[in-house]
């Protein structure tokens, strides 16, 4: 019988650091490779340069949130072009749908930021600290001697350095980077930039050197959402029990001869990121890194055993290899139904966008006419409505723009600070015009209450043009 004074079991269980041992292998080298590009990308694309011109940004990739516009190389995104980044990330939904079907949590595994850096600041504690076992030992270790301490705050150190060059890089991004990083060294940079630099490098520094895989098991709901992505025809990591079981160490013992290929050597399980055992079977902790497989085909490359006890595996395959067939091949599974049909919704959002990039008018306005008063009679009974013309030019010099009507002939335009029916427009600019457009008395309006017409925009530099239509309300007398 239970005691009904003892404590209630706790719900949470403490985080077991996990030591993974260091391996060599093509999947390995290929993950090396991905987080050398992607941090090189992270890190050094706030610092490429991109003329523009003199009233223009030189920053190659900039969030300019000031001006409210977005530069990626020779890209400038304005706010009313938004769907733009909406785009972009539907394609990176879709994107990450087809990975996923295709070969599992490959995402996770390889170009995840919170796995990358984790891989960087396990490096650096391996460099530090020694390879799994020295680090086993050191953190065994109860009493903090002097040697445990240097390490640690050694350790600490390079990690925070890196945590600090992460929340640094990112505020870069909207700002130039070279005047930014100066204002940030000298103390006279703007406080919101410290203070993003700060909650960007301690998340950063506890993220990826402590609770690493705790990101990936409880903050993401990705593993959680994975499932509804995947099938039988998905390659994702897997063991073969049909020719590893049963498990055995001792090879020259009575008996070895109906052991499986598997030697029971746990190198699976130290060079595992997550600190599962892969051999137990698909779980939700696995991000599909591949480590495990490079362990042991290593291992079965020194005790004389093929490759393959731990790969790339499909269910549907399954039944074929445990029968002795061969299975199908890669590109069959990868080229379904399923990765058809997100390629193809992939594409036609990507091929769309880059057909509205082309297509985008380097001239655009926008009418609101002023509806406080709708219309005003003049002392000489013409009647007047005013508009708000809104110009936006998108070249990088100041342009000249004429306004005029198309429809009625009767009605004549009027430009609010000028008697021109032209205005220059500031390079990289939205420029607000009020304009007013008359109807002489005894004009063809009279006899309608509303009468419909265009207004024309012309740039009389390239002689572009854009329009608008809209409404003239009130009667002439």
């Amino acid at each position: 019988m239970s005691d009904d004074n003892s404590p209630a079991p706790s719900l949470y269980a403490s985080r077991e650091p996990i030591f993974p041992r260091r391996v060599s292998g093509k999947f390995r080298n290929l993950k090396w490779v991905i987080m050398i590009v992607t941090l090189g990308i992270y890190y050094i694309t706030p610092w490429l340069r991109w003329d523009r011109g003199p009233q223009l940004p030189d920053q190659a990739v900039l969030i300019d949130l000031a001006h409210r516009r977005f530069f990626f190389f020779w890209i400038e995104i304005w706010p009313h072009e938004f769907y733009f980044v909406a785009g972009l990330l539907i394609m990176a939904g879709l994107g990450l749908f087809l990975f996923t079907s295709a070969l599992g949590r490959v995402w996770c595994g390889y170009a995840c930021p919170q796995t990358v850096w984790t891989d960087l600041y396990i490096l650096v504690e391996r460099w530090i600290e020694g390879d799994r076992n020295a680090r086993l030992r050191l953190h065994r270790q109860k009493k903090m001697d002097a040697r445990k301490l240097r390490l640690r705050l050694t350790k600490w150190i390079a990690w925070f350095l890196i945590g600090l060059a992460t929340g640094g890089a990112w505020v870069f991004y909207f700002a130039d980077a070279p005047t930014l990083f100066m204002d940030l060294i000298t103390g006279q940079a703007h406080p919101v930039a410290y203070t993003t630099t700060l909650i960007l490098t301690l998340t950063t520094f506890f993220f990826g050197g402590f609770a690493r895989e705790q990101i990936c098991i409880y903050a993401c709901p990705w593993p959680r959402i994975q499932a509804a992505m995947m099938d039988e025809d998905t390659l994702t990591v897997g063991y073969r029990d049909w020719r590893g079981e049963p498990r055995g160490k001792h090879r020259k013992s009575e008996g070895a001869d109906k052991l499986g290929d598997c030697i029971d050597c746990m190198a699976c399980v130290n060079v595992c990121p997550m600190g599962i055992d892969i051999r137990d079977g698909q779980q939700m902790e696995c991000i599909t890194c591949a480590l495990c497989i490079d362990a042991c085909d290593d291992v079965m490359a020194k005790i004389g055993k093929p490759r393959g006890l731990i790969d790339y595996l499909a269910l549907s395959d399954e039944p074929h290899e445990r029968a002795g067939s061969t299975p199908r091949p890669i590109w069959q599974h990868v080229f379904r139904a399923r990765t058809i049909m997100y390629t193809t919704l992939w594409s036609l959002v990507g091929i769309g966008l880059v057909f509205a990039l082309f297509i985008r008018p380097d001239l655009e306005m926008t009418v609101a006419p002023v509806r406080n008063p709708t219309f005003v009679t003049l002392s000489d009974g013409s009647v007047r409505n005013t508009y708000d013309v809104r110009l936006l030019n998108k070249h990088g010099d100041d342009r000249p723009f004429r306004i005029t009507l198309k429809g009625d002939l009767t009605l004549r335009v009027q430009l609010e600070g000028t008697p021109y029916q032209t205005v220059t427009v500031p390079a990289n600019e939205t420029f607000l015009q009020r304009v007013y457009v008359i109807a002489p008395n005894g004009s063809a309006p009279a006899n309608a209450e509303r009468t419909e017409f265009r207004f024309w925009v012309e740039d009389l530099t390239t002689g572009d043009r854009a329009h608008t239509d809209t409404l003239f309300n009130g009667k002439a007398n």
